[in-house]
């Protein structure tokens, strides 16, 4: 039975409150709404979200601080940041404090909602934090890998990529999920980036002397697969 995904809407303005809560609530999420830091640290403390929607400018708690918190919890919960502002130096400190996105006002209500939802698939509150397959582990919350017990030096792409392989070890992973998972929709079906990275985690991998690696499914994309035949 699939679990109706929660959102944590937060936003000191009454009017985009109810503008967000009624958008999530057609979209059949369960929302709850804080009307400012200190609510919302409340609401995190006691209960688990699979995405935050995160206003920065509130009085007293920043939405940055509120971040900056949950991370210092050990919380991951998907957190994409609102922000009037446009300067580069505030969206560098959006991601400094923890956030996974951000999204400067006024924005296309349709392009908020498609955020959320890739935030959503990535992974919410639910989730396995310790992944493994043969000798790979990946800690989803320190956002470390290792194989053979050492410590792969990782692109954040290519930790997405080995996650997601990772969450569906039994399964073929098509060249599209991975755009959709990992790139969300930026790029065209029809490019190679995935191609690319793979073969450089790929060759991480073998260069750690991994015992398990990653098998081409020609056609339609890739799996794991225990052994030094993992090759391209």
């Amino acid at each position: 039975m699939t679990t109706t995904a929660r959102i944590l809407v937060v936003d000191d303005e009454p009017a985009v409150q109810q503008a967000l809560a009624r958008a999530f609530t057609l979209e059949r999420y369960e929302v709850e709404v804080a009307r400012n830091g200190v609510e919302a640290l409340e609401a995190l403390a006691g209960e688990r979200f699979d995405a935050v929607v995160l206003d920065v400018t509130m009085p007293g708690v920043s939405g940055l601080e509120v971040c900056r918190r949950l991370r210092a919890s050990g919380d991951r919960s998907p957190v994409l940041m609102l922000t009037a502002r446009d300067a580069i130096d505030d969206r560098v400190a959006g991601l400094d404090a923890g956030a996974d996105d951000y999204l400067t006002k006024p924005f296309d209500m349709d392009v908020l909602k498609a955020r959320v939802r890739a935030l959503v698939r990535r992974g919410g509150s639910s989730r396995t934090e310790m992944l493994s397959f043969c000798d790979l582990v990946v800690d989803r919350i320190v956002h470390e890998a290792r194989a053979n017990g050492q410590m792969l030096d990782l692109t954040p792409k290519e930790f997405s990529l080995l996650e997601h392989l990772l969450l569906h070890a039994d399964q073929i992973v098509t060249r599209t999920t991975l755009l959709e998972k990992v790139w969300d929709l930026h790029f065209d079906p029809g490019s190679n980036v995935v191609d690319v990275h793979m073969a450089r985690l790929r060759t991480k991998l073998r260069r750690s002397c991994a015992k398990a690696g990653v098998a081409t499914v020609r056609g339609i994309g890739y799996r794991l697969t225990p052994g030094p035949a993992a090759t391209d």
